[in-house]
């Protein structure tokens, strides 16, 4: 019965909106985050220090820089906007010119806090979210010179700030991040992509270490302001189009029904153990069968949902607003997409971290 309500929400949804991001004709994708954005800017910055730190994420089991088993959400979206985001730490030193920053960029680094530097590696010169915008807009603001309002910016983070953070207060957070998207705003960012935070508390990191009830407790308040900050956004700047992907709803969804979804387990990590110290590592057919690679970070096939869910939420630019019941059929949309995506690899193929996970942080299964 669940599965005849999803394709029923998939063939309504279809007709409401565009099957193709690319219609929204953005001219660049810009990509500010932690390790769930990064794309390989922490392993490339960690392997320029040769044996001063390990190389993370180690490869294998991580697949070309990130932090997972594949692919994540900024490459698949990528995909679907035809735009690759160029991974900074491959473009040179800062300060950078705007010539060098007028294409698509993932500033987004493996640990980074919400504000300044990064949460698991403090003593190195990684910049945290608001940073990464600071390093971006910086050379457009000296030369008097505005960021390209057809560009896409996608900002996402704060997950660190409370899984590592001595003293996580989600004020501070909230402001890190609205300070940082308002930052885009006045250097003329117009299309500015904003992803909410998933239950923390139902990470396996938490579930094995009883941090479930706080890290929940501190999503949810997390998310409400975040939310609250938004609306300002909305109400004060009309010009400015603000994209929220819900990934806290669409990872509820799918811990609660993870066959709907084509997920087995959603409580335990394929991987088991650390960064330095990895005890094992789940079969390749089975990658994929899991929610989480490690204690912390999805899958390639969860990381497939949230860029559905970011497709899905730019596509409404150019419809209404649906009403609630129809927004629920639109998370039936994403899952039954994400099923018939992920039987299709299973058939034809072997299918090949939420923040930065520390160095001595061990989940056992």
């Amino acid at each position: 019965m669940k599965k005849q309500v999803i394709a029923a929400g998939f063939i309504l949804f279809s007709f409401m909106l565009p099957l193709k991001a690319s219609a929204a004709n953005f001219s660049n994708f810009y990509v500010f985050g932690d390790s769930l954005s990064d794309t390989g800017n922490a392993f490339n910055f960690t392997q320029s220090l040769g044996n001063q730190v390990p190389v993370l994420p180690p490869n294998p089991p991580y697949f070309d820089g990130r932090f997972s088993n594949n692919k994540i959400w900024v490459d698949y979206l990528g995909d679907s906007l035809n735009l690759t985001p160029t991974p900074f730490t491959t473009l040179g030193s800062p300060p950078l010119n705007t010539t060098i920053l007028n294409q698509s960029i993932n500033f987004a680094v493996g640990g980074a806090s919400s504000g300044l530097g990064n949460a698991v590696f403090p003593n190195v010169p990684l910049p945290g979210v608001l940073e990464q915008v600071a390093l971006f807009t910086q050379p457009f603001l000296t030369t008097n010179q505005k960021l390209d309002p057809n560009a896409l910016y996608a900002v996402w983070g704060g997950g660190n700030d409370y899984v590592f953070g001595a003293a996580p207060n989600t004020n501070q957070t909230v402001q890190n991040l609205s300070t940082a998207i308002d930052s885009l705003a006045k250097a003329g960012a117009k299309n500015i992509m904003v992803f909410n935070l998933p239950d923390l508390g139902k990470t396996p990191l938490a579930l094995a270490t009883q941090q479930s009830q706080n890290l929940t407790a501190l999503t949810i308040d997390h998310n409400n302001k975040l939310a609250e900050n938004l609306s300002l956004f909305k109400s004060n700047k009309s010009d400015l189009y603000l994209i929220n992907v819900d990934v806290f709803s669409l990872f509820n969804q799918v811990v609660d029904n993870p066959g709907n979804f084509g997920f087995t387990n959603v409580t335990n990590s394929c991987v088991v153990g650390d960064f330095t110290n990895i005890y094992s590592v789940c079969n390749t057919n089975e990658q994929n069968d899991f929610l989480f690679f490690d204690s912390l970070h999805p899958t390639t096939n969860a990381h497939h949902l949230i860029a559905d869910a970011a497709l899905s939420a730019i596509s409404h630019k150019s419809v209404p607003e649906p009403s609630a019941a129809l927004g629920m059929l639109a998370f039936g949309a994403l899952g039954a997409t994400g099923v018939m995506k992920r039987k299709k690899k299973a058939i034809n193929s072997t299918n090949q971290v939420l923040v930065g996970q520390s160095f001595h942080t061990k989940v056992e299964s």
